[in-house]
């Protein structure tokens, strides 16, 4: 839980990490941590913390329950995809203060080398996290390739076990949709096994951002609480843009991910597309594509019983949005970039 500090102190504030299903750019806020960016303790501020006078206490856990935990106000943001913070922006307002990446090739459909297209696939059992982005990638593919969703029968499969199936040749898994470092582990132990999709025929689709509650926003400390988050992100990914820091940051990460190789890493961050700086982050707040996106990831969660509703989506400030359930605010990372530089 979040408390607030008395006056002059800094103010405390809850943020949650998703440890499993996008650990790799969340594990970059956890790398400002490691490497005292900022303290991820109660009562113990890093250099950034400092500046911003807030006190950020990290905590992880597994995608699911990091959802139930945001949505009940255990903490005040949390590491979410564009899809998944809908439902519960619909009980607790929230705002996109900082997208950190989108799936571009993280996200694929694997099967044996001996189905050679899609329609291969009709009426067969492909498995996967159902109501995630993974039958969002798999859904929007099928879209895109002129097939009809009622021909393909999408099972909900944890996306681990899914992966030791195919990896394990089970016979009655034939095909599964994944994301890393599934993705990756099931190539490297079955070359047998091929990318039919992914993720690169959607971009910008699957994105993966910092959410955090409206209230939590409106409280004293808020806003600063959001800069500190912001700014400790883009330092991180500095360290992933240099030459001389960006190995040893890399294979940090891959130690955390899924014990991958420095090899393996550097594949991976080339599927998933870090909005690295303030501009990539505000060009995707403030381009003219984000609501056409948001419509699409909307209507696709209503239509699979996903979110019981359609909640307000806003661009823009409170002032410009005030009404809105989920926020897309581009001003923190301006706010952020004022302090920071």
């Amino acid at each position: 839980m979040a408390r607030a500090h008395t006056m002059g102190r800094p103010r405390r504030r809850a943020f949650l990490i998703a440890s499993m299903e996008r650990i790799l750019l969340l594990e970059s806020l956890r790398r400002g941590n490691v490497q005292k960016l900022i303290d991820g303790r109660a009562g113990v501020q890093g250099p950034i913390e400092k500046k911003w006078n807030v006190d950020i206490v990290l905590k992880e856990a597994e995608y699911d329950p990091c959802l139930t935990m945001y949505g009940s106000g255990q903490c005040d943001a949390v590491c979410i995809t564009d899809m998944d913070v809908l439902n519960p922006a619909t009980s607790r307002p929230s705002t996109i203060i900082l997208p950190t990446s989108t799936s571009f090739g993280a996200d694929a459909l694997l099967v044996p080398n001996s189905i050679a297209d899609i329609k291969a696939l009709r009426g067969k059992k492909v498995f996967g996290l159902a109501k995630s982005v993974s039958e969002y990638c798999f859904v929007r593919n099928l879209e895109l390739l002129g097939e009809k969703e009622a021909d393909y029968k999408f099972s909900n499969m944890d996306p681990g076990a899914a992966a030791v199936a195919m990896q394990q040749k089970q016979k009655e898994i034939e095909a599964i949709v994944v994301w890393n470092p599934f993705v990756l582990e099931t190539l490297n132990k079955r070359k047998d096994v091929k990318v039919l999709f992914d993720s690169t025929t959607i971009p910008n689709e699957i994105i993966d951002c910092v959410a955090v509650a409206q209230t939590s926003l409106d409280k004293p400390g808020g806003k600063d609480f959001a800069c500190a988050i912001i700014e400790t992100y883009y330092e991180v990914n500095k360290r992933l843009a240099a030459p001389a820091t960006a190995d040893d940051t890399l294979v940090a990460i891959g130690d955390k991910f899924s014990h991958l190789d420095l090899k393996a890493m550097k594949k991976v961050v080339q599927q998933t597309k870090f909005y690295g700086t303030p501009k990539e982050g505000l060009a995707v707040l403030t381009g003219p594509e984000l609501s056409k996106i948001m419509k699409k990831v909307v209507d696709f969660c209503v239509s699979h019983e996903i979110t019981p509703k359609a909640p307000e989506i806003g661009y823009g400030t409170k002032r410009e949005a005030p009404g809105a359930a989920l926020r897309f605010d581009p001003s923190y990372i301006k706010l952020a970039g004022g302090k920071a530089k």
